[in-house]
């Protein structure tokens, strides 16, 4: 039976689960960020979004030798841009549409472990978070209305 298959099986029996077909990744960078940052925010982002919703992972890869290489997400990822004010509001219109998030900080440029990433948000109010990125996964019409207003990454 196919990896896949189960995969739509769970997602009818527990709502919950996104199916490849039904989700949507995207990852909304704050417009500001060096290079550097802009990489960072997003790996740490994506790989948010993976713990969060493990049945987006796809399938081991195996090259013609038989040698494998570690599965990634099965569906796309949009990198798009936006403002600080932007971030807020798709901060706020995940929130009211009960969409989880991931959030990555100012803060979190001068951390260097979890420990201190999650203490250093824990410390400042929602409102107040200093955000240069956010990951959304829904589906994908409730997606677009979250992220509307954000730019396609250059």
């Amino acid at each position: 039976m196919s990896r896949t298959y189960k995969i739509r099986a769970a997602a009818r029996a527990h709502p919950g689960l996104m199916t490849f077909e039904q989700a949507k990744i995207v990852i909304v960078l704050r417009d500001d960020l060096l290079g550097w940052q802009e990489n960072n925010v997003t790996a740490f982002l994506a790989s948010a979004v993976t713990a969060a919703y493990p049945e987006l992972i796809g399938e081991t890869y195996r090259d013609a030798d038989g040698r494998e290489y570690l599965a990634m997400l099965g569906t796309p990822v949009m990198v798009l841009v936006a403002d600080g004010d932007r971030l807020a509001t798709i901060r706020e219109r995940a929130d009211t549409r009960g969409l989880r998030i991931g959030v990555y900080t100012a803060d979190l440029f001068a951390t260097g472990n979890d420990v201190d990433n999650r203490a250093a948000v824990a410390g400042v109010a929602t409102e107040k978070l200093d955000l240069v990125g956010v990951a959304v996964a829904g589906e994908r019409r409730v997606v677009d209305k979250v992220v509307k207003g954000a730019r396609l990454h250059p």
